[in-house]
């Protein structure tokens, strides 16, 4: 079981990425090609994977989408895009985090290891004292991290229930995008539009209406506020 599985048509990125990492103890397998790396996920079960979008004659976000059909394995995806069409669309289909080539071998790193530090502490997270709490018609169980609004399953990614977990253990309080990047995402390398759209899309799993959301609030020009009457 590898850290880490690169899957980007161009083997030279990815023998290169592979062999940095392993002067950091970190294991890399890479795959050249979409079915390669369908196949690796399954056989090698990666902590992590670093998935461009151009595969060749194929699309890596067709790829993160049949990944997510059967694993929440964290993807950080890379690629030469560098629009804001594409950040959002790979963040909407399941990618945890993004990088534009070229790219700062440096900062890869950090993003990578931060990520599966997040990992970890997630499996590692002790059972909470109170592990059942909710608003409104929502509730979450601490301890399995599943959360349903008006008694449905609602699949939340991994940082939106870290989000959100943050957000409701701190209700009543504005949230500053600084404080909510440091304290849920642990990386400084961050952008903040990865924090708008997880924002967003927690908005549209919970609230009953998204474009007036009663919990989820944006303070304009300081942040976030979660907010329950009562």
């Amino acid at each position: 079981m590898p850290d880490c599985l690169i899957i980007d048509d161009e083997v030279s990125i990815a023998q290169t990425v592979s062999e940095y990492f392993g002067l950091f103890n970190l294991t890399c397998e890479y795959a050249v090609s979409y079915d390669e790396g369908m196949t690796a996920i399954h056989e090698m079960a990666p902590s992590i994977v670093l998935l461009d979008i151009n595969l060749g004659g194929e699309s890596g976000f067709s790829l993160c989408k049949k990944i997510r059909e059967t694993s929440q394995v964290p993807i950080l995806f890379i690629s030469a895009r560098n629009t804001d069409d594409d950040l959002l669309a790979a963040l909407g289909i399941g990618g945890d985090d993004y990088i534009t080539k070229p790219f700062s071998m440096a900062v890869l790193l950090a993003k990578v290891k931060a990520i599966l530090k997040r990992s970890r502490m997630q499996k590692e997270a002790s059972t909470d004292s109170q592990p059942c709490s909710g608003f409104g018609n929502v509730s979450m169980d601490r301890n399995t991290g599943r959360v349903y609004k008006e008694g449905a399953l609602v699949k939340l990614k991994p940082m939106e229930w870290k989000l959100l977990l943050y957000l409701t253990d701190n209700r009543g309080r504005t949230l500053t995008k600084d404080e909510l990047l440091e304290n849920v995402w642990q990386d400084a390398y961050i952008a903040e539009g990865t924090l708008s759209v997880h924002i967003r899309h927690l908005r549209e799993k919970l609230e009953d209406d998204p474009n007036v959301p009663a919990y989820i609030k944006t303070i304009w020009g300081s942040g976030y506020l979660f907010e329950v009457d009562g």
